[in-house]
């Protein structure tokens, strides 16, 4: 399995953490060197570790910010 390069170009924010310190966080991140995409995932302290999540392009992030708007 190829190793998966990610650089966080910008973090937004932490939505929750748990009691091993893991945090679900949005963040803005270059995957394999590719244009960076909203992501919304769990991380380990200092971000060595991150468990499954989900990536967003720039007009997915504002359907679902509208979706929320009227959720919530």
């Amino acid at each position: 399995m190829a190793d998966i390069k990610y650089d966080i170009v910008k973090e937004f924010g932490v939505l929750s953490e748990n009691a091993k310190g893991w945090r679900k966080e949005v963040n803005l991140i270059s995957w394999n060197g590719g244009a960076p995409k909203y992501d919304i995932r769990d991380w380990a302290p200092d971000h060595e570790k991150m468990g499954k999540g989900t990536t967003l392009s720039e007009e997915e992030m504002k359907n679902l910010k509208e979706i929320l708007g009227e959720v919530l």
